[in-house]
């Protein structure tokens, strides 16, 4: 079953100005085999937040997201060093 995947479009456009990628080129990270899921315990206070750590054309991107009646709900993403650290750390 594919993965279905939503978002917020202003915090889409805010995201790429801020961290220079959109949710539509993140959401490739799910598909990389080589992915990594964790949770988010230092946000997941109303409802479990996630990490997914994977690699896309331009580089390996961390995605904040959550689960939301089977979808999941990108609210943010970036290339940051610390997951890519971790992604490399675990390949």
């Amino acid at each position: 079953m594919k993965p279905s995947f939503e978002w917020n479009v202003a915090k889409n456009i805010q995201n790429q100005k801020k961290h220079g990628v959109s949710f539509q080129d993140a959401q490739y990270a799910f598909f990389d085999p080589k992915r990594i899921i964790a949770k988010d315990i230092d946000h997941s206070v109303k409802e479990e937040r996630f990490f997914c750590i994977g690699k896309i054309k331009q580089g390996i991107v961390t995605i904040r997201f959550t689960y939301r009646k089977q979808v999941i709900r990108i609210f943010g993403a970036g290339f940051w060093r610390k997951g890519r650290r971790q992604y490399e750390k675990n390949s």
